[in-house]
């Protein structure tokens, strides 16, 4: 059973679910969009019966946590690190596992700062240098029309009408398979409504400033450095946000262990559609690179 936590670090006040022993080794849980916490509290409780801490902050931008931007990928990660120097003060290794642009702030924490975690698990959000490569060779620029849409002035208005019906849409399309059960609906609208438009702001924030994009782009700096970080990804077999064919040739981005995996009967809220199978390969990733403290 997950409690809430109230945690205050270096770059702002956070809430997060937790569940496990605290002195179990860390796991932080990283969601995206348009998600929240809630929704992975089984995921939590599987991790947790394995041997871990999990812990899933509401990330910046998402009440209860702190809604300042800005929401760069290197401000995301950064919140990850000092959550990691408040949660994990002795030092030890800790483990990602991110949804999302959950996972694309996994990608830039494990690039600038890859002595601190031991290994890492991304799902259903290729590196994203595959990803751009997938966006500009291939029918994925069509599946990621809301990343163009969100760049037009009062696309947040339109996005959060009907009690967010946008929202809802992309829900059904990304995980068809998936009835999201009514409570956990209720919990992520009440969080958009509460933090809106922030969410949508990551994405004006992938091209703007332009220099800065640009930047991030190249091979010795943030997101475009070769990741050393041992890192399982995990693929939806019927995402309908990202093809599972954007991933290939992903493993030209990693100078360490890298695997990556179809999960069969699931679409892109693979941790909420099947908490146990996700738990499973991720544990078992974490055990096979952990490092002693």
């Amino acid at each position: 059973m997950s409690e809430l936590l109230a945690l205050d670090v270096a770059t702002g006040s956070f809430q997060a679910l937790a569940s496990g022993a605290p002195d179990a080794p860390l796991v932080l849980v990283l969601h995206g969009f348009p998600d929240a916490p809630p929704t992975f509290e089984t995921l939590l409780d599987e991790l947790a019966g394995r041997g871990f801490r999990a812990v899933a902050p509401w990330a910046r931008g998402y009440a209860p946590s702190v809604l300042d931007g800005p929401y760069d990928v290197e401000t995301l990660a950064a919140d990850v690190l000092a959550l990691c120097d408040v949660l994990a003060p002795d030092g030890a290794p800790v483990y990602l596992l991110g949804h999302d642009w959950g996972a694309a702030v996994t990608y830039t924490a494990c690039a600038l700062a890859p002595a601190r975690f031991g290994a890492a698990v991304a799902l259903a959000v290729p590196h994203p240098l595959a990803f751009l490569r997938a966006l500009s060779r291939s029918r994925q620029a069509l599946r990621s029309w809301y990343m163009f849409f969100f760049q037009v002035p009062g696309a947040e208005r339109l996005a959060a009408a009907r009690d967010f019906a946008l929202i809802d849409r992309l829900w059904r399309t990304w995980s068809p398979g998936l009835a999201l059960p009514a409570a956990s609906r209720a919990e992520v609208h009440a969080c958009l409504r509460a933090s809106w438009p922030a969410p949508l702001l990551y994405y004006r924030a992938m091209f703007r400033p332009f220099g800065e994009a640009m930047r991030r782009l190249r091979p010795s700096t943030g997101i475009a450095r070769r990741l050393t970080v041992p890192l399982l990804y995990l693929h939806g077999a019927d995402d309908g946000c990202i093809a599972p064919a954007a991933a290939s040739g992903a493993e030209r981005y990693f100078a360490g262990p890298y695997r990556s995996e179809i999960v069969e009967g699931a679409g892109h809220f693979l941790a909420a559609e099947c908490p146990d199978e996700i738990a499973t390969r991720a544990a078992s990733w974490f055990g096979v690179h952990a490092r002693p403290h």
